[in-house]
């Protein structure tokens, strides 16, 4: 399903061809108005625009896209992904020509926090195995939560699902309109989708996933009592983690690639210098944020630890503290690194 997904693209001229630096724009692929990508997309955003830079929020399907923006689209240095779509090409990645040509050159930035899987239904609908012969939504095929939901069903086996490719946005008023029963959502709670007094807590619920398989193979989770107007229970979840994701550029080659790297190292700078401000001004999510927990098998980007190193000067104003360096290799080098910065905060 996900090779064809991300079938090669033609890789557009910009890997190759000269830029001018003006002519650089930098951008972040998110997801939708209403999740959590796009907020921390312009959280991210709000810590360039203090150091004189712009960085262009884009909305997007969600992860698949957003990792084949990072590899093919021009001038998008930056993309939120679901760990779940790296697995899934880590594991298929060997054997598989068209995959390894999709991830070459797409590297980690940061490892984010984990999204909960919220699956809104109506409230005769008491677990995943209950979803058999029912009308769900599973996102849309460029996004994380259309690749979750479906590993999610053939895991569990659940038979007879009546597919519906639609955005989650696009679901709850369909769901409230009894023309689905359920719908998926990957989002970091609270999702602002939830949130608000346009769901009847007494029609429609969060379906807790508690099936022994799924919780071994994702993050066991709880979406508190509270978090949505309509839900004053706690509910069991699972969740997969989201990864702030680049590509590897090479400043030797052309002025696209040494500006690309220089925006990468920036903004690695601004976040790892201001994540405290971003744990207390901007979405929850940044509180339980985990920048060692690095997807295994993949690489973090050269142009992300020049931007954590000691002697890095970001394009910005404001004075940076300044810890010692140390000189290791690989993501070792990442981890050390970010250490040093982490304790200077």
């Amino acid at each position: 399903m996900l090779r064809k997904l991300l079938a090669v693209l033609p890789l557009v001229l910009f890997l190759t061809a000269p830029a001018k630096a003006a002519d650089v724009e930098k951008n972040i692929m998110t997801g939708s108005p209403t999740g959590t990508y796009i907020k921390i997309g312009r959280d991210i955003a709000g810590l360039g625009k203090a150091c004189g830079q712009t960085l262009n929020v884009v909305e997007s399907a969600g992860s698949l896209e957003n990792f084949s923006g990072v590899r093919n689209r021009r001038n998008t240095q930056f993309g939120i992904v679901q760990n779940d779509v790296l697995e899934y090409l880590k594991t298929f990645e060997a054997n598989d020509p068209e995959i390894q040509q999709a991830v070459r050159g797409v590297r980690i930035m940061f490892p984010l926090y984990n999204e909960e899987v919220h699956v809104l239904a109506k409230t005769d609908i008491k677990s995943m195995a209950d979803l058999a012969g029912r009308k769900v939504a599973v996102g849309v095929k460029d996004s994380g939560t259309y690749l979750t939901s479906s590993l999610m069903l053939d895991i569990l086996q659940v038979k007879d699902v009546q597919k519906v490719e639609l955005n989650p946005d696009k679901a709850l008023p369909q769901l409230q309109a009894g023309d689905i029963d359920a719908f998926f959502y990957v989002a970091g709670a609270p999702a602002s989708l939830f949130q608000g007094d346009a769901i009847d807590g007494s029609k429609f619920h969060l379906v807790p996933i508690t099936d022994s398989v799924l919780r071994s193979t994702y993050v066991p989770s709880t979406i508190e009592p509270g978090t949505y107007g309509f839900q004053q229970q706690a509910v069991d979840t699972v969740a997969v983690k989201a990864v702030l994701m680049t590509f590897d550029y090479d400043k030797k080659r052309n002025a696209y690639h040494r500006d690309s790297c220089r925006a990468v190292a920036d903004y690695s700078n601004y976040i790892i210098t201001n994540l405290d401000k971003l744990q207390a001004t901007g979405h929850p999510k940044w509180k339980t944020v985990d920048l060692t927990a690095i997807p295994p098998g993949w690489k973090v980007g050269v142009c992300v630890k020049e931007g954590l190193a000691a002697n890095y000067k970001p394009t910005c104003a404001a004075p940076v503290a300044e810890p010692a360096a140390d000189d290791t290799t690989e993501n070792d080098e990442y981890l050390k690194l970010l250490k040093e910065r982490l304790k200077k905060q």
